[in-house]
Parts: C-alpha cells; sequence; structure tokens
C-alpha cells in the first residue's frame, strides 16, 4: 500500500475560500452542529455517502437539503416507504410500440445529490436497488448497464431500528457508506434561535450555491492527494487489527474499512488547511466511519462504545 498518491493537487486560494463559504453557510442553515456539518464535507470530498441517523424532527432532512442547495448539483430526492419498488428507483424499460423495442426511462438515482429519505422504511429489496449505484456509481436494468452522472454523492436518512415500520439496512449496504453520523438534540442556544427565526425550509430555498460541478471534482482530487505518512498508515492497521480481536466484537473491521478510513482522514485535513493526515484526524473520524461497520458481540454493547473502546486501546506511536 502506498503511503500517498503520487501527485499532489494544490487547492488555488479560489477554490479554498469556496468551500470554507460552502461550509459556513450549511453551519448557518443547520444550527450548532459544526462536527456533524463537517462530517457531511468529509464524505462528499472522499467520494463516500452519508448515513444519517437519528430520531424524527432533529434535523436529518435539513441538513441533507443545505447540502444540495450548496453544493449547485442537480438534486433529486426519494421518500422510501413500506410500498416502494426497485424500479421506482433506478428506472424502468418500457416497451415503445412504434419504434418495437424497450427504452429504458431513468429513475431519480439518475442525479448528482440523491436524498434517500428514510430509507429504512423501505423493504431490504429496495434498498439493496441503490447498492449497485453506490458502489459501481451504475446501475444495470435488463442486463444494460447505464453509469450514472459524476459526481455521485447519496445522503441517507434513518430512524433508529427499533421504530416501528422500520426494517434494518443489510450490512453488505452500511458498509457503502463512508460515514454514519447522528445530529442529536441542538444545545439550547440554538433551539432558541431556531424557534424564533425564519424557517429553515424558506432560508434553504433562498439559498445560493457556493459550489459548482467542476470544483467539487477538484476538491474531491485536492482531498485525494493529501499525504498520509507509512507512520500514520502503520496507526490505521493497528487500529483494523485491534478492532478483529477486541473484546465484545464478534466481525472487526476490513481492509475496505481502512481505506474508508484513509481516504475520510485526508479529506478531514484537507478541510482544515493541512496537505498531510495527523493521527487527530483518524481519531476524530474513527467512531463515524468505523461503528456501524463493527458486529457486536451479543452482550458486546453498542458499535458506537465499541468504536471508542478500541480507538483507546491502540497507543499513537
Amino acid at each position: 500500500m502506498a503511503s500517498s498518491p503520487a501527485r499532489a493537487v494544490m487547492l488555488t486560494e479560489d477554490l479554498r475560500s469556496a468551500l470554507d463559504r460552502a461550509v459556513n453557510q450549511v453551519n448557518t442553515l443547520v444550527l450548532g452542529k459544526p462536527r456533524e456539518v463537517r462530517l457531511a464535507f468529509v464524505a462528499l470530498l472522499s467520494d463516500g455517502h452519508l448515513l444519517i441517523e437519528d430520531l424524527p424532527g432533529l434535523g436529518k432532512t435539513t441538513l441533507a437539503h443545505a447540502l444540495a442547495a450548496t453544493l449547485g448539483l442537480d438534486f433529486q430526492r426519494v421518500q422510501f416507504t413500506s410500498d416502494l419498488l426497485p424500479a421506482d428507483v433506478v428506472g424502468v424499460s418500457v416497451f415503445d410500440p412504434q419504434a418495437r423495442n424497450f427504452e429504458f426511462h431513468p429513475g431519480p438515482v439518475f442525479t448528482q445529490v440523491l436524498l434517500a429519505d428514510e430509507i429504512n422504511r423501505a423493504p431490504p429489496r429496495t434498498q439493496s436497488a441503490l447498492l449497485e449505484a453506490m458502489a459501481e456509481h451504475q446501475v444495470t436494468v435488463d442486463g444494460t448497464t447505464h453509469r450514472l452522472p459524476s459526481p455521485f454523492f447519496v445522503i441517507a436518512t434513518q430512524n433508529p431500528v427499533d421504530l416501528s415500520g422500520t426494517y434494518p439496512l443489510p450490512d453488505s449496504q452500511l458498509d457503502r457508506f463512508l460515514l454514519r453520523l447522528s445530529l442529536g438534540y441542538p444545545g439550547d442556544l440554538a433551539e432558541r434561535d431556531l424557534l424564533a427565526g425564519v424557517d429553515r425550509r424558506e432560508l434553504i430555498a433562498r439559498t445560493r450555491a457556493e459550489l459548482d460541478q467542476a470544483q467539487v471534482l477538484a476538491l474531491r482530487e485536492s482531498a485525494a492527494s493529501v499525504h498520509a505518512s507509512d507512520a500514520l498508515i502503520q496507526y490505521v492497521q493497528a487500529l483494523l487489527a485491534r478492532s478483529r480481536k477486541h473484546p465484545g466484537v464478534r466481525v472487526g473491521l476490513s481492509p475496505r474499512a481502512g481505506l474508508a478510513l484513509l481516504r475520510a482522514a485526508r479529506a478531514h485535513a484537507l478541510l482544515l488547511g493541512r496537505q498531510h493526515v495527523v493521527p487527530e484526524d483518524v481519531q476524530a473520524l474513527f467512531g463515524s466511519v468505523a461503528a456501524h461497520r463493527l458486529v457486536a458481540d451479543a452482550d458486546g454493547g453498542s458499535d458506537e462504545a465499541l468504536a471508542k473502546s478500541i480507538l483507546h486501546a491502540v497507543p499513537v506511536d
């Protein structure tokens, strides 16, 4: 495994300013959640996908809409329900009697930013319709492969699985999300500002895009070129190894999880203005990248607690 990409791609001053404006704008729309907003941008810049899990009414959809409005990309929203079919997501081939052939009608997945709202309210068969799209940036319908636009960024929201009418996401699909985050209740000051201020939907409708397609792709290229030293990679490898033998863990982290952690750490460093990754980047992201990929024993506790315990068990050399 190489310690860093071969060629560094430096940010221009204009692109850095646009990125800072975009982050600041989302923070004005999603009050009191700077860490969660930063993690959302980490997922975007890492060419990954974002899963937001929390109770209803805590701002999951608001964050997704704020990101989409700020990115200046094509946007589609799918409300996942118990009767949603796979064809409703990826599209369907319809017979054209005049042309005497089947014509493909693309579904909402053919966009640049897809909001999969309440994804775990749909049955597993429909959830899995997103799997190929998220992993390969393409879908296959009736034996024909269709490429998706670039960039392609999925923001999925889900309610806790103990709520009625929800279906747990399969492990294979959970692994396709680079990050999982929860928003939680707002702080007192943020909640007061939220209650006294303008409706978030109205603010988002008036939001001006601060980034465009070319800038997002350039930011991803810059993030991928951030340097990760051999020592940093050894630290990530030690975390992976620890997860596979840690008490309470039945299934530890895969090499793909390690690659995801490195990608996210590079993007995190870029957001903080650095061209190299430090252990603090890995530590800031480990729970969000690793927890949903861990499988706990029956009495192993929550995946978040296990991720925190693994992180504390591995020293930084």
